[in-house]
């Protein structure tokens, strides 16, 4: 008797149209069952944000171009699309998010909405994985390599399981890459800018601009560092938020009734 096929959830934050869920959602349904719930429209960079104050909508929508895979956009956050795939069709075996257009490196995990819904998905006790993939100088993608990789990895944690409370973000150079390294969360961060103009009706308004840095770009065993030399960073990252070492001398210190 052949085993049943493990049933994967795809999510993201760039939308149910993008190409990037397309190459991920058709990568999984090679090896398992898919289902996509996805934003009705782009969510990109709004962090772990989930809907409480009006309804969502969960609908089927044949036009995303997913052919045979059952893909449902809803109109709210990423880790909505993953509370909502959840109950709405049952707890899969895997939930995998991306690929994302760009990269999410550093500090950019606290804001990501791909690693979002991997946070939600882990939330939930189902191992996660979180994608997302470098544009080249001119802007374009090519998922092939990605997707293909993406396939590979999610067989394995399938096999193996995550630890509890850990998820993998994983990263692609914009060319083919040249190999695979785990690595840690690196230093890359925006420095924010605020630029404050006037509407054509003389009115102030502002918007929020940034500079990418990072200072340890050159280090290899982060994640910015192994798509700078053209690798596949995978990293393991553990929502625990305690600072465990910090909690004896607080005890210590802190003023008492």
């Amino acid at each position: 008797m052949t085993s049943p096929r493990p049933r994967v959830l795809v999510a993201n934050d760039d939308g149910i149209f993008s190409p990037g869920i397309k190459a991920l959602a058709q990568a999984m349904n090679a090896f398992a069952d898919v289902i996509v719930s996805a934003p009705d429209v782009e969510q990109s960079a709004v962090g772990h944000g989930i809907t409480i104050r009006r309804p969502l909508r969960f609908k089927h929508t044949a036009s995303a171009g997913f052919g045979d895979i059952p893909a449902y956009r809803v109109d709210g956050t990423p880790a909505d699309c993953i509370v909502m795939g959840v109950h709405l069709t049952g707890k899969p075996d895997l939930v995998v998010s991306g690929i994302n257009l760009g990269p999410n490196l550093g500090d950019d995990l606290t804001h990501s909405g791909t690693v979002a819904a991997a946070i939600e998905g882990m939330s939930f006790g189902i191992p996660a994985i979180a994608f997302s993939q470098r544009a080249t100088p001119a802007g374009e993608y090519d998922f092939a390599a990605g997707a293909a990789y993406a396939a590979r990895l999610a067989q394995t944690v399938l096999t193996r399981g995550l630890p509890p409370r850990t998820l993998l973000n994983v990263n692609f150079p914009a060319q083919p890459p040249t190999g695979v390294r785990v690595t840690r969360v690196g230093q890359h961060r925006w420095e924010d800018t605020l630029l404050t103009r006037h509407d054509p009706e003389g009115r102030e308004y502002h918007w929020v601009s940034g500079t990418s840095t990072a200072p340890d770009a050159h280090d290899p065993d982060t994640d910015y560092g192994a798509v700078e030399a053209g690798l596949i960073s995978v990293t393991p990252v553990r929502i625990d938020l305690t600072a465990r070492d910090l909690m004896s001398d607080l005890a210590a210190h802190i003023p008492q009734l």
